[in-house]
């Protein structure tokens, strides 16, 4: 019996000890900006995309680092915002994809990510995003009804909080979750991980407050965030939405779906961007 209660006082021991762990760590579950690496060491040259460097300074104080890569004939303008693992070196391929659709393109790391300032943090993304709306808007001066947000991931719940505040011309969610609490339950089941979160990023909160037309890209094969998160978010949202399905897993159904998506964004545009169609 003595033996038996012991086992148990450790058992309860590493579990409180792992409990505190995640409450007290919970932004090494969230940002990831080493992986696979900081460094940005790819650009759009690389794919023989002109491009513009920019720096971009938020409310707070921080500097972003980002890029401005314009389209001929552009029928409108994509404010692409990364998801929580690696910068915009690692996003050449769909950048490639939007630019062949006729958009311009602006990408930007979040702070703490690449080359850009500062920390990681919910409020300073959404600051971040916002910083990157106002460059589009003040500096380029494109007009809001002829641009489009592009969130991936985490950067859906970022571009879902941007344009429940804005007024884009359309908002487009790849393997996005409904909300930190939610999505850290189902991924930490055996813990009261939806009561330890401090991180919102409510993602379905946000759509209740969007009046552009959303096309969410979600895969059921997606191993990280749920199939039924990207159906939750169509149910929340206001019409006109739609759910195109993709295959593979979180990090590389956007490689193994080209097309699908390709298509699926290229029709959305011609309902969101009317007038001037890019070749």
């Amino acid at each position: 019996m003595r033996w038996m209660a012991a086992m148990l006082g450790w058992a309860v021991a590493v579990y409180a000890g792992l409990v505190l762990y995640l409450y007290a760590f919970q932004e090494r579950f969230i940002y990831f900006p080493d992986l696979p690496s900081r460094q940005v060491t790819a650009t759009p040259a690389d794919i023989g995309l002109a491009f513009e460097a920019v720096r971009l300074g938020t409310a707070d104080g921080e500097t972003l680092a980002g890029w401005y890569i314009p389209a001929p004939a552009a029928r409108g303008t994509l404010l692409y915002l990364n998801g929580n693992g690696g910068n915009i070196g690692h996003r050449l391929d769909p950048i490639a994809v939007f630019h062949r659709l006729g958009l311009n393109i602006l990408i930007i790391d979040y702070r703490g990510y690449g080359a850009s300032t500062g920390k990681p943090g919910e409020e300073g993304t959404y600051l971040d995003a916002l910083a990157a709306w106002d460059y589009l808007i003040q500096e380029k001066r494109h007009l809001p009804q002829r641009i489009v947000l592009f969130g991936e991931s985490l950067g859906g719940s970022i571009a879902a909080w941007l344009a429940a505040r804005q007024t884009p011309a359309g908002l487009v969610l790849y393997a996005s979750f409904t909300s930190v609490p939610e999505l850290a339950q189902a991924l930490y089941p055996i813990f009261p991980a939806s009561l330890l979160a401090r991180y919102r990023y409510d993602t379905r909160a946000a759509l209740a407050s969007v009046r552009c037309p959303l096309l969410i890209l979600h895969s059921p094969e997606d191993e990280i965030i749920p199939f039924s998160h990207g159906q939750a978010l169509l149910a929340a949202a206001r019409e006109p939405k739609q759910l195109v399905e993709l295959r593979g897993g979180h990090n590389d159904a956007l490689l193994l779906s080209r097309e699908v998506y390709s298509h699926a964004v290229g029709a959305f545009l011609q309902e969101v961007l009317p007038g001037t169609v890019a070749e």
